[in-house]
């Protein structure tokens, strides 16, 4: 074999195959499994006899996507100006040059067929690898789903550069002209928000320009365009509010141009949306649907006295039990109830408030005993005792929700949460680690 001196040569990575086959197929470029391949790329192998006989050539057969590329020679679907086939005493390198560009997003069957001289030894070997995308996407359909919302559906997912446009034009009349102020790409589908609302019943175009695939293919004129209707919002089966059969009968018939009924057509639109907002009020105070500045007013409705910040759901969750929280105000399920609520810590128990007793001649005031309240007092005293300890926003949560939902005449005293573990300062079998727990001194 030839010797070649290169400037550079740089070995990434090494696998090492061991075969006993006689012939080899190696240096398949594009390669077994490859994807994005090239359109116009060149098909190169080589067959290798690994012991004295030699590829025999006349035998040799490649078949590309079932067409025969090679038979002992280059066939003329292969036998572009780049095509070759060089065989030296061990190898055979054969390089198919296509007449035509390789079809987008196929994947190719390479089909190999060879024996050395004499035939004792044979190889019929297939591999495929998968070309790349040059296929333009295209604009499938478009459907209104909202009074300013449309939703556009490609054949495969896409995206939008910046220089994508998307227009919209109505073709009935009589219409309001409509501008795109946003647009959503969730996979193949488009969501573009209007900034008012269509005219209903109304056929409309859309025009998605300079939209691309996910390889960069822009979509292409004529497919970059679809028609739709206006998006009419639900109404009553049983409503009959038109404008039209409310005039008199003579002025119906006087109109002989088309314009009373063009002028009422435009005041029955507006009348219309005006019907749909009124369908729609329910959906504000419903507490799963409602927009998020309605709920803060529901709330403001039912007196929601806790300030705590919550997130949408959480006030939804609010609203939903506010109402019961205010009956179970004053009792002890009440206020454990509400604790899990907003901090999701369970109370362990309410428990009756014990002062510190004086032991005459032995208890010091401010060390182990301090002066408490009267009897009175302590009689309707409780503590509050938690499973765990609280960090100091958790504390003053709870102490705030608590302080609402006592029995006005009770006193919250103390919130009992469990101690630290203590860390012993002396050497412990089985607990101290040198360095962690204890120092060598």
């Amino acid at each position: 074999m030839a010797t070649l001196e290169l400037p550079r040569l740089q070995v990434e990575s090494v696998a090492l195959i061991t075969s006993a086959a006689r012939l080899l197929l190696i240096n398949r470029d594009p390669a077994p499994n490859d994807e994005g391949v090239p359109i116009d790329s060149l098909l190169s192998l080589e067959l290798v006899d690994a012991g004295p006989d030699g590829i025999d050539r006349a035998s040799t057969r490649i078949w590309v996507d079932g067409v025969l590329a090679f038979d002992g020679n280059l066939t003329p679907a292969f036998a572009g100006p780049l095509g070759s086939a060089i065989q030296t005493t061990d190898t055979l390198r054969i390089v198919l040059h296509p007449g035509q560009f390789l079809a987008s997003l196929a994947t190719v069957a390479v089909h190999v067929v060879t024996r050395t001289l004499g035939g004792a030894h044979a190889l019929d070997e297939t591999y495929r690898f998968t070309v790349e995308d040059r296929t333009a996407p295209r604009l499938v359909s478009a459907q209104a789903v909202a009074q300013k919302q449309v939703r556009l559906v490609f054949d495969e997912p896409v995206a939008l550069p910046s220089t994508a446009t998307v227009q919209l034009t109505p073709v009935g009349a009589p219409a309001v002209p409509l501008v795109v102020v946003a647009t959503q790409v969730d996979g193949n589908a488009v969501l573009v928000a209007l900034d008012t609302e269509m005219t209903p019943d109304v056929e409309h175009e859309v025009q998605a320009r300079g939209v691309t695939d996910l390889a960069g293919n822009p979509v292409l004129s004529p497919f970059d365009r679809v028609r739709f209707t206006g998006f009419r919002a639900p109404r009553p089966q049983s409503r009959r509010f038109e404008l039209w059969q409310m005039l008199p009968k003579h002025n119906r018939r006087e109109d002989t141009t088309g314009d009373l009924f063009r002028f009422i057509a435009c005041l029955q639109e507006l009348t219309d949306l005006l019907l749909a907002d009124v369908d729609r009020w329910p959906d504000i105070f419903d507490l799963e649907r409602g927009p998020e500045s309605f709920l803060e007013l529901i709330l403001q409705d039912l007196g929601n006295p806790f300030p705590f910040e919550l997130d949408v759901l959480g006030k939804r969750r609010l609203a939903a039990v506010l109402v019961e929280m205010y009956r179970q105000k004053g009792t002890v399920q009440g206020i454990k109830n509400a604790v899990r609520f907003f901090l999701g810590i369970d109370i362990i128990a309410i428990t009756a408030f014990n002062a510190d007793t004086l032991v005459l001649g032995e208890s010091l005031l401010g060390v182990d005993w301090v002066l408490g309240p009267s009897d009175r007092f302590a009689k309707y005293a409780f503590n509050v005792v938690v499973a765990r300890i609280l960090a100091a926003t958790e504390r003053k949560q709870l102490r705030a929700i608590v302080e609402y939902l006592k029995p006005a005449h009770t006193h919250f005293v103390d919130l009992v949460e469990p101690f630290p573990p203590v860390i012993p300062d002396h050497w412990e079998l089985g607990l101290s680690d040198l360095g962690e727990t204890t120092d060598l001194h």
